[in-house]
């Protein structure tokens, strides 16, 4: 791969960066330094993108017929694949909301109205055909059955040894009826190439996608809904019924003060009692009817209340008063009261009579909606608070912006689990004095009981609402066909702000009478209400019917009444008057207020006021308070406002009626500065007269233009919620603004750049408001939603200048008049050349201007200053440029003003802030671009207009400009994606070779910026890379069909490399097909720019691995995502197609194959990591042993394994892939190698080089561990591929949602429709897998899953099989014929290890025997160690209980025997080499299926039998003495299976088969790995290094006969040192054992490096089992082979772990812990072999007599039953006699024994612990019989045991051999406890780092007067007196001695604690010496008194000479004390 080479140059280094050369003295800087220099130099030049091929001349002339038909194949490539096309708008209501028909509307109305129901126009790719999968074909792939090998199995008995009377299964076919290999090769390519699947992705698990190249559909605009809720009235009920009641119903959050929903006016009153008000309701309209209502709310929260008010008709008195007789009167009374009641009724009929139009306040009722909605609510305070309404928002923080509000509101409040009904019994009767809303939040606090109920049913609103009306009662889609009661929806007034523009036409008002105060007035006024109009003028018959009715009445009224407070001269009210705003507002238009005072008794008085709607042309809203006049209106009223006219007022004009205006509308913005924007706006587009008016200034002519400008700059000055209202009608002026030019008084107005620069403030602003929701990529979704649905072109037909007169006309042309183009060109031309003298890219040309070094020097200080004077030159230029262009008067389309072009314009030449923020949010400018062009693409003529003549050459000099600023920027970045997407969209546009040098242009300036890090700068190009790949016609536009997808027969041209040398040499031609060359580069130019960024990714080494592992990982993954596009892309579905786009990806083969190192495969079940970290392990293969060690033995030189573990010896790190990135990395390859000309891949393998070979066939071999099929269960599934919902969403958008980048690839998979059904036939369904949560999912789902999986596996298996039969086919023309043959059959013995289906196994079977039937002879002579892991791995199969794969595994197993009888030699090893095989197998007995086993044995025998060739030979009468040997030893797995259970039993069983083997070497050393195997799944480390060295020391034996080296060890004797029991292995002696025999000892192990591997993985058991002593002693028989080889690697490992192993014994010393031994006796007749049988058990350190005694008895209940078992836990001798004769079980514990010569050699813990054989346990008893008395009656019995080997031993339990006996007297028990008594004080005194803890504990042991009666009762029994018998004395003396210095110890002990105490502490000190010095005192007497007999004066002076100095001592010690 020419990309990666490594480079090595002299001392002077030349670095090439522009043009210069610098010269780096390589002594003046260190070398870490210069090289990591000179590698950042040389990668960046590597790197550098190549000069693209122009796309669209190669497309003309050198396009061929045929691949004009595969670009027809791929779908049409276009040269217009961007279509705009008008949608039209959803609108919810059966009409669309507009104005009132026939008025002449404002021109901002008419604007608003236009944007609200035009249908948007949306950018859209051409339409792609939809494509539907086929189904998973389960007919051709392994049954979930098969995969688990889990098929019913037919019974036999493992008494059935006579193998001639089983059945034999079916044989193989025509196994030997082959003419020819070459038939044999046909025949297995037939049967490979049947029932395959064609996409090998579709049965790959989806990968989690980085959302990279996903642009989403923003969501299309909508009228904004909270959460809604339908409640329906059922029911007001009171006691008694005798007037109509109304009742209205609204929504108010308690917390914010706020009523945040209109009213909802409804009544269930009776047709009885509506006809008390007929005379009142002229009509009723079906919309007043309703009773139910849709509310909606955008911010739930706990303290939200429905609140209800009921009404009634206006009567004398007061509430209190006229709701008595509801108070007093009962239902139950009705008998009683019924006159009352008739009464009560008759005057209510009068009132409703006369008063009908009135009404008064009754009765209000709350509703907490958290109570009603019986809702799980996530919040941490209790739902008890929530439903009183004393909850609080601020836990959760509710959020305030729309972004936040969903998600939000599914956390908190999440309104389901609706009650299905609510009675509210809580009805409060009205207060008079306190009816305003101030009051009705403090009366929710503190709530009063009434009588009545109100009956309610809330509910979630259902998808459709039938007879639903709009807030407007506008009918709602779906319209009833019946006429049911219609259900209103609720207009919704959000507690905080809702940032969504408005989408349709409303314009309401609200109305809210709020006091009057007329309690200084002496009038009689006290009943009062207000009337309320909305006039269009003075006249009585100008009240308009806008006024929205209540219920059972019209639907719109002219006048409305408020509520009358009986006898209060200052009322409060609480209505509000719903109002339809006429569109056109006029200065006539106005409320019309008039008071009354409501006689009870037929009169009434009135006065009035009134409220001009507007104040300066803009719409009142607020609190107002007006004076009310006493005398009738003035003339001209409504044209004032009420305090201007001269009139009798009351109270002097002072102000009495307060009341506020809300608006609710989406054309009055109600926001100065918007206001003022649009007016001036308008004023452009009529003939406006000057001066204008705007707000209460007149802005003339001369100042219109300064004004203009000054409103455009204040935009950004307007709240965040009024400009997002009217964002959509503000940016449409603002790009009308940016277009149009306007001549005022002859001067030209340069408005583009100051709208231009507005527009980008307003873009800064959204995006930097938290508030507002942004998606993945940083884009803001009110922008996108924008961009996407409503922007077009700007109409600019209204093009205006005014003359000098004051009008406005329309310009006469519409051209360039803010900037000339040369001005942008230039600055275009100068950033371009800037940043070209910066680059080293040779192939731009240098500008040719002779002052080049100076315009350097210049451009280098001026550009900034260049930026900002352009600014200054704009208007100047423009004058003239316009007056040049007017006298011309030229209509050439060109200088037409395009959108597009201005826009770019703006880009370029924007400075300053302005230009900062134009690119950090450049993707809203290239949308905007993208959107301008393609609506100018749809305007032209196709067909006449070339798609490079599509846009003018400054255009596109502005985009390369724009292009090259962006790599300048700091934020690069962060504008990286958005330039892809941008780049992307032009390619449908524009010329594709312009495109493909803004693409080459942009990766090397990228390249050249200094801010940006290597691996950033990776990062930005591949996301880039991968957006541009994602292109629907990428193939096409990487030319795939001019890629060769056979062998070429003539070198390629290429129009870029017509230069370069052409290949002579065939086979070069084929291996640069494979290479990442200059001419593939510049043909397949996307195509090897990504495979460029791979290789880089992949090939850079770094300290900081984590940033490059994701880096490899964003690399491989883009790659991945192409290659499943292709593959799952039905329009590649045709094999020539599929070849020439594998031909495309040929590099990526030569790529992965380079980074073989960098693949992981470690988290697959076959290679499970060893406890290092570096060897692995096989579980299915003969030995346990290392698998870096046996490889080095098999000399294998493709060893993934052992190059890992060099690695990890030489400390090097690399950057290892992670294992999912792995595996999509080989996906591609073997995509790539099953798609590709099979007779390309094959010469290339031909041509290969043997050390490249070596590679691919170790690429194969990791190819089968990572796509291993793993059997899976139901949990180990669900945890292994469960996901998160939000990976869900995002690849459900990725795939489905998202147009354009790969979405709209993969779109072709789904199909637009999201939902499930149109993707049914999808092979590994999302829903299905990883997306689920594991508890929705059923069996049947997860079968469906492991089929998938299983179908995997086998596919890429078989893909693997391919290529390796392409290789061994070839083998005949290569030289390295037995290396490659070797090669390939290791490969297909790793396959057979792994999970495999028997489809695949069939096959690989067939390649076997192919090979054997081939290469035999070869194979058996070389390939000696292969050949026996193929025996092995046959046999393993030869027991499956698939008939298929045992049927396959014989016939294979025959043909080794068959074609290895040919040498007599070969034979006797594959004899022994079988046998060795089925003895590794049933010694995982687990796995054996020994009735399986023995049919296959009588099938082998069958083809024997029937092999007719063979029949005059030995070889059938051979092959049966073979199987009966093989029978025989199959009959030990019988009784092993009965003891699976019991592991002890188990090994002594493999240990008794080991010891048969004693004189068969091979046998015995494969029944030790066996056992060792056992004990580590045991986690019994030392007893497996043990059997490990025992092994060793039989290969050491071995080694020993044949040669005499010193650096041996010589024989087993070697080994003693680590174990006595070693010796055993030296039986094997010259008699016994010929090594030259054939077959015999010719197993890899019998080596010098099979011996350091064994003694190697010895050494690591004994280090996990923790007896670092004995790594030591095994590495002593190591290191003198490794120092003879001069092996320095290993050496340096070795020492490394033996001082591993040496510190660890310094820093765990006494902490470490051995094991713990019992006795277990076994008497009984039911133990068979083991009755009255001991053992010595060794159990892991801590483990309870308990804890062994429950296991065993478990154990032996579960074999023979409960009762018969009988368990002693206690050491007292056993009597046969008394026991039970059917089953009894001893056992206690026993500690090792030693005798005192021992213990001066055991110093260590450690050595107290090892090669350990005489064991003790003690009993207690007394005379008497009874186990315990008195201290001077208890005795005590010890117990030693020896065993017949020494602990640790290749077993776990080991026969007691000998026990001996003796007993103690009670004084020696005394003196026992004491001196242990006196070790513990002395061992807790002395202690290097005393623990105060421990030390109080034995302290308080000993001294502490609760419990110092034990020494002192022990000295009182033994030492008060001198015992009368002689034979005692010593023993009295000995223990006086005893507790002299237990006492001294005690003493050390007390002034120890007194160093130790917390000054708390000094009170426990002191009390323990208390104690100390009482027991010192008590025990004096004792310990002064001696023995005179033991101290009386010797005579012989010679004898006292040779008395003890301890003696002498001691007596001049009793004196001093005396």
């Amino acid at each position: 791969m020419s990309e990666k080479r490594s480079f090595i140059g002299t001392s002077m280094e030349p670095f090439h960066s522009t043009k210069k050369l610098f010269l780096v003295e390589k002594d003046s800087i260190d070398n870490k330094t210069f090289f990591t220099l000179r590698k950042m130099v040389l990668l960046r030049t590597a790197y550098e993108a190549v000069e693209p091929v122009d796309l669209d001349e190669f497309l003309m002339s050198q396009l061929r017929s045929g691949d004009a038909e595969l670009m027809q194949e791929l779908g049409e490539f276009p040269d217009d694949d961007l279509g705009v096309e008008l949608v039209e708008r959803e609108c919810r209501t059966l009409r669309p909301s507009v104005p009132e028909e026939g008025v002449e509307l404002d021109p901002h109305v008419r604007d608003c109205v236009q944007s609200y129901t035009q249908p948007w126009l949306v950018v859209s790719r051409r339409s792609i055909p939809r494509l539907h999968f086929l189904s998973l074909l389960r007919e051709k792939s392994p049954s979930l059955a098969e995969l688990c090998d889990d098929t019913a199995r037919t019974t036999l008995t493992s008494s059935d040894f006579n193998l001639r009377a089983l059945q034999p299964d079916r044989r193989v076919e025509n196994l030997l009826r082959f003419s020819s290999p070459e038939e044999l090769d046909r025949f297995n390519l037939e049967a490979r190439s049947s029932n395959r699947y064609g996409e090998l992705f579709g049965l790959y698990p989806p990968t989690d996608e980085d959302a990279v190249a996903i642009r989403p559909i923003p969501d299309c605009p909508k009228e904004h809904f909270g959460q809604r809720i339908l409640v329906r009235c059922q029911a007001i009920k009171f006691d008694i019924e005798i007037e109509p009641l109304f009742a209205t119903m609204a929504l108010y959050d308690l917390k914010e003060k706020k009523k945040i929903s209109e009213n909802f006016h409804f009544d269930i009153n009776t047709d009885q009692m509506k006809g008390f008000l007929r005379a009142h309701t002229p009509h009723t309209d079906a919309s007043t009817l309703a009773r139910s209502a849709i509310f909606s709310i955008s911010y739930p929260s706990p303290d939200i209340y429905l609140v209800i008010k009921i009404e009634k008709v206006l009567q004398q008195g007061e509430i209190g008063d006229c709701a008595e007789p509801y108070m007093v009167l009962k239902e139950s009374d009705a008998a009683k009261n019924r006159e009352k009641l008739e009464k009560l009724k008759n005057q209510a009929e009068g009132f409703c009579q006369r008063l009908g139009r009135y009404r008064m306040p009754f009765a209000f009722a709350t509703v907490n909606i958290m109570s009603a909605i019986n809702s799980t609510l996530e919040r941490d305070t209790s739902d008890t608070d929530s439903i009183n309404g004393k909850g609080t928002m601020e836990k959760k923080g509710l959020p305030r912006r729309n972004s936040d509000r969903f998600s939000m509101m599914e956390d908190n409040y999440i309104l389901s689990g609706f009650k299905p009904a609510l009675t509210v019994y809580c009805v409060c009767r009205q207060e008079g004095e306190r009816l305003s809303d101030e009051d009705l939040f403090k009366f929710l606090a503190d709530i009063k009981r009434s009588s009545g109920y109100l009956k309610l049913e809330v509910s979630p609103v259902p998808e459709t609402v039938p007879g639903c009306l709009s807030p407007e009662l506008i009918p709602v889609k779906p319209v009833s066909e019946k006429n049911p009661r219609p259900v209103k929806e609720v207009l919704e007034f959000p507690s905080s702000e809702v940032y969504v523009p408005h989408n349709i036409y409303r314009n309401l008002l609200y109305v809210y009478p709020l006091r009057l105060n007329l309690t200084n007035r002496l009038t009689s006024a006290r009943n009062i209400t207000v009337k309320i109009q909305f006039m269009s003028g003075e006249d009585p018959s100008c009240a308009m019917p806008v006024i929205f009715g209540k219920s059972s009445g019209p639907e719109f009224l002219r006048e409305v009444y408020t509520p009358v407070t009986y006898h209060n001269r200052s009322p409060d009210f609480y209505d509000e008057i719903k109002i339809r705003l006429p569109a056109r507002l006029t200065e006539k238009h106005h409320l019309l207020l008039t008071f009354y005072h409501i006689s009870c008794q037929q009169k009434q008085n009135q006065t009035g006021s009134w409220l001009p709607m507007l104040n300066n042309d803009r719409l009142q809203t607020g609190q107002q308070c007006l004076p009310i006049i006493l005398d009738k209106l003035p003339v001209n009223y409504s044209l004032h406002s009420p305090e201007v006219p001269p009139a009798k007022w009351m109270e002097n004009h002072k102000g009495l009626f307060n009341l506020e205006l809300q608006a609710v509308s989406s054309v009055q913005t109600q926001d100065s500065h918007l206001e003022r924007f649009f007016t001036l706006c308008h004023a452009l587009e009529g003939k406006t007269m000057f001066p204008i008016r705007v707000g209460d200034e007149k802005i003339s002519e001369n100042m219109f233009e300064h004004e203009l400008k000054l409103s455009i700059i204040s935009l950004s000055s307007s709240g965040l919620e009024p400009l997002v209202l009217f964002l959509h009608q503000v940016l449409d002026k603002l790009f009308r603004l940016i277009m149009q030019p306007m001549v005022i008084a002859g001067q030209t107005a340069n408005l583009a750049q100051i709208a231009f620069e507005s527009v980008v403030s307003v873009v800064n602003s959204l995006h930097n408001s938290q508030e507002l929701a942004k998606d993945h990529q940083g884009r803001n979704c009110l922008l996108a939603t924008y961009l996407y649905f409503v922007f077009r072109l700007p109409d600019t037909q209204h093009e205006m200048h005014t003359t000098g007169t004051g009008g406005l006309m329309a310009h006469p042309e519409s051209r360039y008049s803010t900037l000339t183009r040369a001005t942008a060109t230039t600055v275009g031309f100068m950033l371009l050349q800037s940043r070209i003298r910066s680059s080293s890219n040779p192939d731009i040309p240098a500008p040719q201007s002779p002052d080049d070094t100076e315009v350097t020097n210049i451009l280098g200080k001026v550009h900034t200053h260049k930026c900002n004077v352009i600014r200054g030159r704009m208007t100047a230029a423009g004058n003239i440029s316009n007056t040049s262009q007017s006298s011309t008067g030229s209509t050439r389309p060109t200088n037409r003003k395009l959108f597009h072009e201005e826009l770019a314009l703006q880009m370029v030449v924007s400075t300053g802030v302005c230009r900062e923020y134009v690119y950090k949010y450049a993707w809203f400018f290239f949308e905007l671009l993208v959107k301008s062009m393609s609506q100018h693409v749809s305007q032209l003529d196709k067909k006449a207009v070339p798609r490079r003549n599509r846009f003018s050459d400054r255009f596109k000099d502005d985009i390369t400009t724009i292009v090259n600023v962006v790599t300048e920027l700091e934020q690069a970045e962060k504008v990286n994606i958005s330039l892809a997407f941008f780049l992307y969209d032009l390619m449908s546009l524009m010329d594709r070779g312009f495109v493909f040098q803004l693409v080459k242009n942009y990766c090397n300036q990228v390249l050249l910026s200094s801010s940006v890090n290597i691996s950033t700068l990776i990062s930005m190009r591949l996301e880039f890379l991968r957006v541009l790949c994602s292109h629907e016609h990428y193939l096409n536009l990487s030319l795939f069909f001019s890629s060769p997808a056979s062998a070429p027969a003539s070198p390629s041209l290429s129009t870029s490399s017509q230069n370069s040398s052409s290949c002579s040499f065939q086979d070069n031609k084929i291996a640069a097909m494979f290479d990442l060359s200059q001419d593939f580069k510049q043909r397949h130019y996307l195509t090897g720019l990504l495979l460029t960024e791979l290789s880089t990714a992949l090939d850079m080494e770094s300290e900081g691995s984590v940033t490059f592992n994701m880096l490899q990982q964003k690399a491989i993954s883009a790659t991945y995502s192409l290659l499943c596009a292709h593959d799952l892309d039905q329009r590649c579905s045709r094999p020539e197609v599929k070849a020439k786009i594998a031909a495309l990806y040929l590099p990526l083969v030569g790529i992965i194959i380079d980074s073989i190192n960098y693949l992981d495969f470690t988290g697959t079940a076959l290679h499970n990591k060893g406890k290092s970290g570096g060897p692995e392990e096989d579980p299915d293969s003969i030995t346990p042993i290392n698998q870096s060690v046996a490889m080095a033995i098999a000399g294998n030189p493709f060893n993934t394994l052992a190059r890992n573990a060099l690695v990890s010896v030489a400390g090097k790190t690399t950057n290892m892939l992670t294992a999912e990135t792995s595996r999509n990395l080989l996906m591609c390859f073997l995509w790539i190698i099953k798609n590709a000309d099979q007779n390309l891949v094959q010469r290339w393998t031909v041509d290969m080089p043997s050390s490249q070979l070596n590679r691919l066939l170790e690429l194969l071999t990791i190819c089968i561990s990572c796509f291993e099929y793993r059997v899976k269960t139901l949990q180990s599934l669900t945890q292994a591929l469960q996901k998160s919902q939000q990976a869900k969403a995002r690849l459900e958008e990725a795939l489905l949602g998202g147009i354009g980048a790969r979405g709209q690839m993969m779109k072709r998979v789904g199909g637009n429709d999201r939902t499930l059904g149109q993707r049914e036939n999808l092979r590994w369904r999302k829903d299905l897998t990883q997306w689920r949560q594991t508890n929705d999912r059923s069996k049947a789902e997860l079968d469906q899953e492991a089929i998938i999986s299983g179908n995997l596996a086998t596919e890429t298996n078989l893909i693997v099989l391919d290529l390796l039969e392409m290789i061994v086919q070839a083998v005949p023309l290569a030289d390295c014929k037995d290396n490659v043959v070797g090669g390939v059959l290791r490969v297909l013995l790793h396959s057979l290890t792994c999970n495999q289906s028997s489809t695949f196994l069939s096959h690989c079977f067939s390649t076997l025997r192919a090979l054997i039937v081939k290469f035999g002879e070869l194979l058996f002579e070389e390939e000696a160690e292969q050949c026996a892991d193929l025996c092995q791995k046959v046999l393993h199969y030869c027991s499956s209980c698939v008939d298929g794969n045992r049927s396959q595994a014989c016939a294979t197993l025959y043909l080794i025997m068959r074609y290895s009888y040919s040498s007599a030699s070969n034979f006797s090893r594959v004899k022994m080499q079988v046998t060795m095989s089925l003895a590794s197998l049933v010694g995982k007995s687990s796995d054996i299926h020994e009735e399986h086993l023995r049919r296959s044995f009588r099938t082998i025998l069958a083809y024997a039998e029937e092999d007719t060739e063979m029949q005059s030979t030995q070889l059938p009468s051979q092959v049966d003495e073979l199987l009966r040997n093989l029978n025989s030893i199959l009959s030990d797995t019988v009784k092993m299976k009965e003891f699976q259970k019991d592991p002890e039993m188990l090994m002594d069983l493999m240990y008794r088969i080991a010891k048969g083997y004693q004189t068969s070497p091979d046998l015995r050393l494969t029944w030790l790995q066996n056992m060792a195997e056992k004990h580590s799944s045991r986690k019994c480390f030392t007893e497996s290094a043990m059997c490990l060295v025992h092994a060793a020391a039989l290969v050491a034996e071995y080694l020993s006969m044949l040669e005499d080296h010193k650096y041996l060890p010589v024989g087993s004797v070697t080994f003693q040192n680590i174990s006595p029991n070693v010796l055993e292995e030296s039986a094997v002696s010259d008699d016994i054992l010929s090594p030259d025999e054939d077959g015999v000892c010719s197993g890899r192990y019998f080596t010098e490096n099979g011996l350091v591997g064994l003694l190697e993985q010895a050494a690591e058991l004994f280090s996990n089992g923790g007896l670092y002593e004995a790594v030591n002693e095994v590495y002593k028989v190591i290191v003198p082979i490794l120092e003879a080889h001069r092996d320095f690697r290993k050496l340096t490992s070795t020492h490394d772990k033996l001082q591993r192993a040496f510190e660890n014994i310094i820093q765990k010393g006494h902490k470490r812990m051995f094991g713990t031994y019992f006795r277990v006796g076994f008497y009984g007749s039911k133990f068979g072999d083991l009755d009255e049988q001991e053992f010595i058990y060794k159990e892991p350190g801590i483990t309870h007599l308990p804890e062994i005694s429950h296991r065993l008895e478990n154990f032996y209940s579960q074999c023979f039953g409960d009762e018969v078992l009988e368990m002693i836990k206690d050491s007292t001798p056993v009597d046969r006699k008394k026991l039970n004769p059917n089953k009894v079980l001893l056992i206690n514990m026993t500690c090792p024994f030693f005798d005192d010569y021992e213990m001066k050699d055991r110093l260590t813990n450690f050595e107290k612990n090892f090669n350990l054989r005489r064991f003790m346990y003690t009993t207690p008893f007394t005379k008497s019989g009874r186990p315990r008395g008195e201290l001077n009656e208890q005795y005590k019995r010890k117990t030693i045991l020896t065993t017949m080997h020494a602990f640790p031993y290749i077993k776990t339990r080991i026969n007691v051999i000998q026990k001996e006996e003796f007993d103690l007297t009670p004084i020696e028990v005394a003196i026992e406890d004491m001196q242990k008594k006196t070790r513990e004080l002395a061992e807790a005194t002395h202690r290097e780092k005393p623990d105060a803890v421990m030390l109080q504990m034995v302290l308080q042991g000993s001294v502490t007067a609760t419990v110092n009666q034990g020494p002192l009762e022990v000295a009182q029994v033994f030492l008060n007196e001198i015992p009368a018998d002689p034979k005692l004395f010593r023993h009295h003396n000995k223990l006086r001695l005893c507790f002299k210095e237990f006492i001294l110890r005690c003493g050390e002990a007390v002034e120890k604690n007194k160093q130790l105490i917390t000054p708390d502490q000094k009170e426990y000190q002191q009390e323990m010496k208390k104690n100390y010095n009482k027991l010192r005192e008590n025990l004096r007497p004792m310990l002064e008194r001696k023995i005179p007999e033991l101290y009386k004066p010797i005579i012989k002076p010679r004898i006292e000479n040779r008395d003890s100095f301890k003696r002498h001592s001691l007596r001049r010690t009793q004196d001093e004390n005396s």
